[in-house]
């Protein structure tokens, strides 16, 4: 599972061929989110922080996520993206 970013302790990544439609996954201490790029849908369990940091950052780098999942769909090297400031 590549990883694109980290930030704040939380770590982000995607994983080859993934189903759709468009997400990534992020970790936090021992919780674990999806969340689709396009409507920043979240499946799983975070605390609201980390939920709020990581849906402000899928909103500032969709574009890049999208070049991410089209990557990850063909198998070639997922691309890392700048950590939230």
């Amino acid at each position: 599972m590549p990883v694109i970013s980290r930030f704040y302790g939380i770590v982000v990544y995607m994983h080859w061929r993934d189903h759709s439609p468009p997400h990534f996954h992020a970790r936090y201490q021992d919780d674990e989110v999806s969340i689709e790029i396009e409507t920043g849908r979240v499946r799983g369990q975070m605390p609201r922080r980390a939920i709020a940091m990581l849906q402000e950052w899928r909103q500032v780098h969709r574009e890049e996520l999208l070049d991410d999942w089209g990557r990850a769909q063909a198998k070639k090297p997922i691309l890392p993206i700048e950590p939230l400031e």
